[in-house]
């Protein structure tokens, strides 16, 4: 037998006999983990980062890390909902306020000082208690959520989105962040900077889904946020059966009525068909869906 046949034969036995690799549990992309999938368990999006826990400033990494510990695993890492804003040297900061006096030691708009200015300032909690913790960079942020979080990223009115998307770039960190937009245009702008990148759309109801495919933005990049009250079962149903997942905003009205009349009012919500619910009562969430 030629002596090349007989070495080929082996190498391909040998290699069939090898170990597969083991599988982390972790998803190959943001796709992987935002699209829809039928029977999974829900998912926690932590409004600005979980800033209505004593001692846990919003937008900070700290809090991040805290939810992370108390609610994430890897399998099902907790989504962080945070907010960017940029700096009078066009630094990108995680804030949500045009000003600092709300969530921070400082005042003035965020806009006028430098990043450098507002390095002296502390972030406070929302119950106005001073906290050690600084006002991290957007690229602090997604370097540190890298194997930990997932996020879902606000873009603010001063901030042009290619100077995120070029953030998510340099960072390499396109497999655990969505961009959140607020009107199709924006959707659309977004896809065209980055063909791979999921984004947060608004689609409450038909008309607002045909206005992002007529704009060019595919179903596989679409997570749809449907409002901060529920829509109809029929829309649920619509979008899954075009492998969209979808978020509901219990912020507000919603978490309110949570705390009013149970928790388990978030199970009614699973139960109807949201996949994803963006909260500022992550851990009590947690507790009931958990």
């Amino acid at each position: 037998m030629n002596t090349r046949i007989v070495l080929t034969s082996l190498v391909v036995a040998l290699a069939a006999c090898s170990p597969k690799p083991t599988p982390t549990g972790k998803a190959k992309s943001a796709y992987d983990y935002f699209r829809y999938q039928p029977n999974q368990a829900p998912k926690i999006s932590a409004h600005r980062g979980g800033g209505d826990l004593k001692g846990y400033p919003e937008n900070c990494i700290e809090s991040f890390q805290y939810l992370a510990q108390q609610i994430g695993t890897p399998t099902r890492p907790v989504i962080i909902e945070c907010d960017i804003d940029l700096t009078k040297d066009s630094v990108l900061v995680m804030m949500h306020d045009a000003t600092l006096d709300r969530t921070t030691t400082g005042t003035g708009k965020l806009i006028e000082q430098t990043y450098a200015d507002i390095r002296q300032y502390r972030l406070e909690d929302n119950l106005g208690n001073v906290t050690p913790y600084k006002i991290p960079t957007l690229e602090e942020v997604l370097r540190w959520g890298k194997n930990k979080v997932t996020f879902t990223l606000d873009v603010k009115r001063n901030v042009q989105f290619a100077k995120v998307v070029e953030m998510i770039r340099k960072t390499g960190t396109g497999d655990i962040a969505a961009v959140i937009t607020y009107n199709a245009q924006d959707a659309a702008r977004v896809h065209q900077l980055d063909p791979n990148l999921m984004i947060s759309v608004t689609i409450r109801n038909r008309a607002e889904y045909d206005r992002l495919r007529e704009l060019g933005v595919p179903d596989n990049r679409m997570i749809a946020f449907v409002g901060v009250k529920e829509p109809d079962k029929a829309l649920y149903q619509f979008l899954h059966e075009k492998g969209i997942a979808c978020i509901l905003g219990t912020l507000g009205n919603l978490d309110k009525q949570a705390a009013a009349r149970g928790d388990q009012v978030y199970r009614q919500f699973v139960e109807n068909g949201v996949d994803i619910m963006s909260t500022d009562r992550p851990l009590e969430m947690a507790k009931v869906l958990y």
